[in-house]
């Protein structure tokens, strides 16, 4: 469901599965204390679980366990992508336990879930990974190093409330490096190697939104029309990035917010306008004629509004972009030049890099990485 004022069906929807509710929300819990309440006055008995930062697999294995103990008949997640990726895995161990490597992506097995999960529901707070609508939670693993997928179709959210009311008061920091996803997630897909008609028709829908409505809730947080612009181009981009895959931003993405306390959003934000040059430029040597070059420069006319414009375009618009909105490069994460060779070793093997217009080099991809610093 989507629109203003869509989260006041949340206790009547919610219904469906039992009054026995696991409430997954960010750190500010305190703005979630109406939902909740509105929860409590319907006659649901929450328990409440805290999720501080991105979720790694320890906490949404010990979510699972709390939500089994609690007895729990459904799981509703409140907040931003690391929220909703939280109560996704949670919904996913409760029913599932045992070793997570079983299930996991990468570090573990990857085998599917024995059991369905808990019935989910998601209520996104801001406009970016799009989690609401994939079947996928990323999780960080410290001891590897590096951020994983748990997936399963069973993982849908059940329901999805997008009410981008509840977007209004994002500062402009969090606006800008949530947004800047959101419009990662609409290029990459578009000029993936697994692009298809439903997701082109998605994405060239959602890129012109994003790019219009972007810059508009960083400069006025209260400007209803724009917010609801980008809650839509996230539902958008979350739907498109489950039927396409990413690209060399997600591939950085991953093994970054593994290694260091970085924000997905803001590490796709520092990347997004180096990734794009890079890969033009080897497409631009390496496969001139490809489609992948071709849609680039759809997607520079899409954003600069020049219909003469090259697929260079695109990389020096969303270079501007970035600048404008003030986006830190990755150093302010104490992330420097000497862990380039750790990064881009495993960025290479990262899942999202499999579906990039084409195999970058490790010389370009420590390009990409130097040039996302500052």
């Amino acid at each position: 469901m989507f629109g203003p004022g869509v989260v006041a069906e949340l206790p009547k929807m919610a219904l469906a599965y039992g009054r026995r509710a696991f409430v997954v929300t960010g750190k500010d819990r305190i703005r979630r204390a109406g939902i909740i309440a509105e929860l409590e006055g319907a006659g649901f008995h929450c328990t409440l679980y805290g999720v501080a930062g991105e979720p790694t697999v320890t906490v949404a294995v010990d979510g699972g366990a709390a939500a089994r103990l609690a007895g729990s008949n459904v799981v509703i997640a409140i907040g931003g992508g690391s929220v909703i990726d939280a109560g996704k895995a949670i919904a996913a161990f409760a029913t599932n336990e045992g070793d997570p490597l079983e299930f996991l992506e990468v570090i573990g097995r990857g085998r599917p879930l024995r059991a369905a999960p808990l019935p989910f529901i998601a209520v996104p707070t801001t406009a970016g990974t799009g989690s609401e609508v994939t079947r996928n939670a990323v999780l960080g693993s410290p001891e590897h190093g590096v951020k994983v997928s748990l997936r399963s179709a069973s993982m849908l959210p059940a329901i999805a409330l997008i009410d981008p009311v509840l977007t209004l008061t994002l500062p402009p920091d969090l606006s800008a490096s949530t947004g800047l996803d959101t419009l990662t997630q609409l290029i990459e897909p578009f000029v993936s190697i697994r692009a298809n008609p439903l997701t082109d028709a998605i994405c060239r829908e959602g890129i012109p939104i994003a790019a219009r409505c972007l810059p508009a809730v960083c400069r006025n947080g209260r400007d209803a029309e724009s917010r609801a612009g980008m809650s839509y181009a996230s539902v958008l981009g979350g739907m498109a990035l489950a039927n396409a895959g990413l690209g060399v931003v997600h591939g950085f993405a991953a093994p970054i917010g593994g290694m260091f306390d970085a924000p997905h959003g803001a590490v796709c934000a520092a990347i997004l306008p180096h990734g794009v040059a890079a890969n033009v430029a080897a497409l631009r040597e390496r496969d001139p004629e490809s489609e992948a070059l071709v849609r680039y420069a759809e997607v520079a006319r899409i954003l600069t509004g020049d219909t003469t414009a090259e697929a260079e375009a695109c990389a020096a618009w969303l270079k501007a972009l970035v600048k404008d909105l003030q986006v830190p490069g990755l150093s302010r994460y104490g992330i420097s030049l000497a862990d380039s060779d750790a990064v881009v070793s495993k960025a290479s093997k990262a899942s999202s890099m499999k579906a990039n217009p084409l195999p970058l080099t490790d010389d370009e991809l420590a390009s990409v990485f130097a040039a996302s610093l500052e």
